[in-house]
């Protein structure tokens, strides 16, 4: 019997992976980073606004690919025909190694670290060390977050209709929670002085280093600050482009996966502004800046439900980031069951199982997270590729115009929107953030490159006779 991929996804199952893919902890966490290196509550919201039409340009012009190439593998399999296998398969690489296992492992641990306030043997302390072994310690919080990595796991192996369940539930769940959190926050927390005082000075440019005091800035180094503040923000809604890695089992994934890019990235972009602008009518920028442990959103949840309200947002983080380990699951597999296809993965990976599924490509992507998960690393894996994931995208984008002079005749059944001024945009736009994180935070840069190159030998030891 011949397994094939089944067209099974609706437009708002397409829509809920998107959204609930981008949705992780980042929105509840990364505020605080944000108001530390700029100092300011204008640009606070210009750095989530500046992100969100950089995430709604890259998405609208991904449209115009994904309705040209409606397979199985998305980005992957869009830098592989518009530019060539190498670069294809570079970032089919970055991929697996970090960027999707990575950040698998990353909001694995945040919901083990959340769920530590309902059962403290999960919070990361010495108290809660299960082993030691020089400077490698292993926590319960690591096995929580692998138990529900190889459990999320389980249920994607068994047919698509499980993780679709899952996502669609949890990603409606958190949505409908965090426009609560929303509404209540701007009902029962706004505090009219703290709004105003937020505002007095909003476009004074200042940035902590010691998490003490606040230093105004000038010149030239604004820039350097801009991008480590926009690190955490793209970082925070990424992932929508997972949507692309699943085109095989969209129904009509033509026009769906475009109208699922659209819909997701601009509700998600929405709630984030949202989300900060409560935590400007809530909290004083200073207790922004400096929560405790950067968790803003419990911060800001005490004046709006008291006591109460740590533990209504640790199981909202804790349902966020459910969601988002399994749509990051869901998806990731499918890239690495094209590129094995290619005959550049392990070949078992290209294999669907009688579910119609790539199980043993989920299989493999779950133990290599949990390694992940294991070495604690991950973190700091994340913040290296920063720079590489740009990179892609802007390759990818620029593909779009390669392609239209390359392939004219083609057929985009969905063009991108506002071509060439809006995909030009966000090359634009990228380009000066990578050229400022490579001049002023290399380390968000050069081990990103060196990972993606350290990938060329692999291709060419593994794909030469494909």
């Amino acid at each position: 019997m011949k397994h094939e991929f089944k067209p099974s996804l609706s437009l708002l199952d397409a829509s809920m992976i998107v959204a609930g893919s981008m949705i992780g902890s980042g929105i509840f966490i990364v505020s605080a980073d944000i108001v530390r290196q700029v100092g300011s509550s204008g640009w606070l919201i210009a750095i989530w606004l500046i992100t969100g039409f950089m995430t709604l340009a890259a998405a609208l012009s991904y449209g115009e690919l994904s309705a040209m190439f409606p397979t199985a593998g998305g980005q992957y399999v869009y830098l592989k025909e518009s530019w060539n296998r190498l670069i294809g398969f570079l970032y089919g690489w970055s991929l697996f190694t970090v960027i999707q296992t990575g950040t698998i492992a990353a909001v694995g641990v945040a919901f083990a670290k959340f769920a530590g306030y309902f059962m403290p043997v999960f919070e990361i302390s010495d108290d809660n060390i299960i082993l030691q072994a020089g400077g490698v310690k292993l926590y319960y919080a690591q096995l929580l977050s692998i138990g529900i990595i190889f459990l999320l796991s389980y249920v994607n192996s068994r047919g698509i209709e499980g993780g679709k369940r899952i996502q669609t539930f949890f990603t409606v769940t958190k949505i409908a929670a965090l426009l609560g959190l929303i509404l209540f926050g701007f009902l029962l927390g706004f505090n009219n002085e703290i709004w105003h005082a937020n505002w007095q000075n909003a476009w004074t440019i200042s940035h902590t280093s010691d998490n003490s005091t606040f230093t105004g800035v000038s010149g030239i180094a604004i820039l350097g600050l801009f991008a480590a503040a926009m690190v955490g923000s793209l970082f925070s809604s990424d992932a929508w482009n997972n949507i692309t890695f699943i085109a095989g089992e969209v129904k009509n994934p033509k026009q769906n996966i475009g109208m699922s890019l659209f819909i997701g990235t601009g509700i998600v972009t929405l709630i984030y502004i949202l989300t900060n602008i409560m935590y400007l009518g809530v909290l004083p920028l200073d207790s922004i800046a400096f929560a405790l442990n950067d968790r803003v959103a419990v911060a800001a949840s005490q004046p709006v439900f008291g006591n109460i309200g740590t533990y209504l947002i640790a199981g909202l983080i804790m349902i966020s980031t459910f969601g988002c380990i399994n749509g990051m699951i869901l998806s990731g597999a499918r890239v690495y069951y094209s590129m094995a296809k290619d005959g550049l993965f392990f070949k078992q990976a290209g294999v669907l199982n009688d579910n119609n599924v790539p199980a043993r490509a989920i299989w493999v992507q779950c133990l290599w997270a949990s390694l992940l998960c294991l070495s604690g690393k991950y973190g700091d894996l994340l913040d290296y590729v920063v720079f590489a994931v740009l990179i892609f995208y802007i390759i990818t984008i620029a593909g779009i115009f390669k392609l239209r002079i390359s392939q004219p005749d083609m057929a985009r059944p969905y063009k991108a929107f506002g071509y060439p001024i809006v995909p030009a945009l966000y090359i634009l736009a990228a380009l000066v953030l990578c050229f400022a994180l490579l001049m002023y935070k290399p380390d968000y840069t050069w081990p990103g490159l060196i990972i993606v190159l350290l990938g060329i030998p692999v291709f060419y030891f593994i794909g030469k006779k494909g």
